[in-house]
């Protein structure tokens, strides 16, 4: 009889295990939490000095006008407003992204301390601003291939048991620039002007950087849209901006933005600007020649919003921040190679899914073809575009970066390039750590990741 109660008690004691393991909440950090390494301010905020000679807003030509040296550094790298009842719009410079990007990244959940609790460590490495003096100062030239050096030696003696741990797979950063730039052969020689060589770094190949263009091969690198000018803070302001965008009165079949001088050889450009010149009833030319763009989102947002089509033809490199200002405003892109947009930005904008909010048209076709992009966008039934526009709208929020300090409604409705982002980075380092502990080399190369439908 004894012997009873004792598995009447083991029992109750069994029962309240399992209700209290059933009632356990699933961990909401569990592979999302960052360390952000603490850098020398060398490494950061000291290369903002540069912000006078390098990134000034002052227009010398109209100094009435025109906005202070550095006043770009201020709204932590989103630039001043555009004007002073502008609640939304500023006047950004791609190179703050670094900057602005930490800045986010410090209202993020799971943030941890400890690095040994951590899944990813993010380095708030002002990358490209690092590379400033090796194009403003001549007497640095030949030294580029040097650029990153200083923080590779320091990540090597303070604390080197957090690159030793998964050698580097789970460190990640931002590099405000086209991967091109910042990957020139150490030994070349000359050495090419505004180019530096620290994806080429060793001691990097393992990191995942954030960059604003990637190249196509390597696997350590991942491109994040252009900023536009457009940061809102609540959902308030983005609703009544994509509002505005789609009852928009589209009277132009198509419009280029972009510079307008006529190049030495043909390309997809001068083809562009001679068929835009024989047709300004359908086409609309916003001259952006020698930056003319770049300090008032006026002078390009409201022809798109009058645009049905958007062209964004490939320059110095494949990609162009056109393309995002294109979105915001629903003027559907108009592509001529794929490395522009669709090869770019998977995590962002789903790659198998261009059709649906963006026309490609081969720049050979038009080139050396004969091809009028006029006659080939004209056959685009109406709605067809109008379709296409609602798409666009619909995944707008996804290339938007979000104002830091925005509300927790916004934060929860939607999810803005830096959380696309930093998802995307935790997705790929997560990966990479298993197949490292699998012992599965080809794993850790593979970028599987990147379509995200």
């Amino acid at each position: 009889m004894a012997r009873a109660p004792l598995r009447l008690n083991r029992l109750l004691v069994l029962l309240c295990s399992v209700v209290a393991v059933s009632g356990q909440r699933p961990d909401p950090c569990a592979g999302r939490r960052i360390h952000i390494r603490r850098l020398p301010a060398r490494f950061n905020t000291q290369l903002l000095r540069h912000c006078a000679t390098a990134f000034p807003l002052a227009d010398p030509s109209t100094p009435s006008a025109s906005t202070p040296a550095c006043a770009s550094l201020v709204n932590h790298g989103l630039g001043p407003r555009t004007h002073n009842r502008s609640r939304s719009w500023y006047r950004t410079d791609a190179r703050l992204l670094e900057p602005f990007f930490h800045r986010r990244l410090l209202e993020r959940h799971c943030l941890v301390h400890h690095p040994a609790r951590a899944d990813a460590v993010f380095l708030p490495y002002c990358a490209a601003l690092d590379a400033l003096p090796f194009a403003l100062d001549p007497a640095l030239l030949n030294s580029s291939a040097l650029h990153g050096a200083h923080l590779a030696s320091f990540l090597a003696r303070d604390h080197p048991h957090l690159l030793a741990r998964h050698h580097g797979h789970d460190h990640f950063f931002v590099l405000a620039g086209p991967a091109w730039d910042y990957s020139q052969p150490p030994d070349t020689d000359p050495r090419l002007w505004g180019t530096t060589s620290l994806l080429r770094r060793p001691e990097f190949e393992n990191f995942t950087v954030l960059t604003l263009e990637s190249r196509s091969w390597p696997w350590q690198e991942h491109a994040v849209p252009h900023p536009t000018s457009f940061h809102p803070a609540s959902l308030q302001r983005l609703q009544a901006w994509l509002a505005r965008a789609r009852r928009s009165r589209r009277t132009a079949l198509m419009l280029y933005a972009g510079g307008v001088s006529k190049p030495s050889r043909p390309n997809i450009r001068g083809s562009i600007l001679a068929e835009c010149a024989n047709r300004t009833d359908a086409c609309a030319v916003v001259d952006c020649s020698a930056g003319a763009c770049a300090l008032d989102p006026v002078l390009y947002m409201r022809p798109m919003l009058k645009a049905k089509f958007c062209l964004q033809p490939p320059g110095d490199t494949p990609t162009r921040r056109s393309t995002f200002d294109a979105i915001l405003a629903g003027c559907v892109p108009v592509f001529f190679e794929h490395a522009a947009a669709r090869t770019q930005y998977g995590w962002h904008l789903p790659p198998g899914r261009y059709d649906e909010f963006s026309v490609t048209i081969p720049k050979e076709s038009v080139v050396l073809g004969g091809v009028k992009i006029v006659d080939v966008l004209a056959a685009v039934p109406d709605a067809e575009v109008a379709r296409m526009r609602a798409r666009l709208l619909e995944m707008a929020p996804r290339v938007v970066y979000r104002r830091h300090g925005s509300t927790a409604e916004f934060r929860e409705a939607s999810k803005d390039a830096v959380d696309l982002a930093v998802e995307g980075a935790l997705r790929r380092i997560r990966r990479r750590v298993r197949a490292l502990q699998d012992g599965d080399p080809d794993a850790i190369y593979s970028l599987d990741d990147d379509d995200q439908r």
